[in-house]
């Protein structure tokens, strides 16, 4: 189901196969635990960049005050063929990772 990830990330879904539904509370109350601390820095990546503007939102919204999204996720964008990692990404920008 995962792709991959930075080393040394921490994995804290805004939500999971099989609802598909967002837990605003839970997703930002595990957040809260990892980072112990508002003003923390917190990265937010997924496949494409999309589902973290919602959860980026969500973490404003409950007070953290420097939220960061990777704008075209891990994979990026869709290409032509409708194929990800070969247009932008994280992965396809040559930044570090490792497989699940």
């Amino acid at each position: 189901m995962y792709v991959g990830r930075p080393p040394g990330s921490i994995n804290i879904a805004w939500y999971e196969y099989p609802e598909f539904t967002p837990d605003v509370q839970a997703f930002t109350s595990a957040v809260n635990a990892e980072a112990n601390d508002f003003n923390r820095s917190i990265v937010l990546i997924c496949r494409s960049g999309q589902r973290t503007l919602d959860a980026a939102l969500a973490l404003e919204m409950a007070g953290f005050t420097d939220v960061v999204n990777v704008v075209h996720g891990f994979e990026g964008d869709l290409n032509d063929q409708h194929q990800r990692s070969s247009i932008n990404g994280w992965r396809f920008d040559g930044l570090p990772w490792e497989q699940l």
